[in-house]
């Protein structure tokens, strides 16, 4: 999710002067933007090399580690924010590492594909999985292991006794507030934990 738009929204939610821990950072952009623009500090982890490399090549402090193996690194609260962004689908242990990113930070911005878009909805209907802009694989290729939508990320974080200080969809680059579990192709969560 490199779309400038799509990082200001999801920029927004993360206060000035933050320490942030990216989770699945990738080239590192956000992380990169963040300290460009909103006077953030932080690391990504990242597992890929070429992530990894061009993360360095951005100034991104980042660690390469495979979230798989979880967060005892990190003390409680060592960050005021942690990202998942484009990470939680692609994760075996996605329920334990939400939980993990509400230790480790004080507050934590989640964003994943909404499988709940009408278009993934009508596809499902036509007795078909879909393949759109934001979820662009075939079901036999795709890097996500698992897929959720609006709805289920909100009954995730009551399970988990996470509050939701912000909520919303994004579509082409646009906040959705109105309906945002069939409107948009983003859910976008801010938490923190009770």
């Amino acid at each position: 999710m490199s779309d400038s738009l799509t990082m200001q929204s999801i920029a927004r939610l993360v206060p000035t002067g933050s320490r942030v821990l990216d989770l699945g950072c990738g080239d590192g952009a956000m992380l990169d933007y963040l300290q460009r623009e909103r006077a953030c500090s932080g690391y990504g982890i990242e597992i890929a090399d070429d992530n990894v490399l061009a993360c360095v090549k951005r100034g991104v402090n980042v660690i390469q580690l495979n979230l798989e193996e979880g967060l005892s690194m990190f003390d409680d609260a060592s960050f005021d924010v942690v990202l998942q962004i484009d990470t939680l689908q692609h994760l075996r242990n996605a329920e334990t590492m939400l939980v993990e990113t509400a230790r480790v930070g004080r507050m934590g911005v989640v964003a994943f594909p909404n499988f709940g878009h009408w278009p993934n909805r009508l596809s499902v209907a036509q007795g078909r999985m879909p393949v759109t802009r934001r979820l662009p694989y075939q079901w036999y290729d795709t890097p996500n292991i698992r897929v959720g939508t609006y709805k289920d990320f909100q009954a995730l974080a009551t399970k988990n006794r996470l509050n939701i200080l912000d909520a919303f969809g994004l579509q082409d680059g646009r906040e959705v507030r109105f309906l945002p579990n069939a409107r948009a192709g983003t859910a976008v969560f801010k938490f923190e934990r009770e």
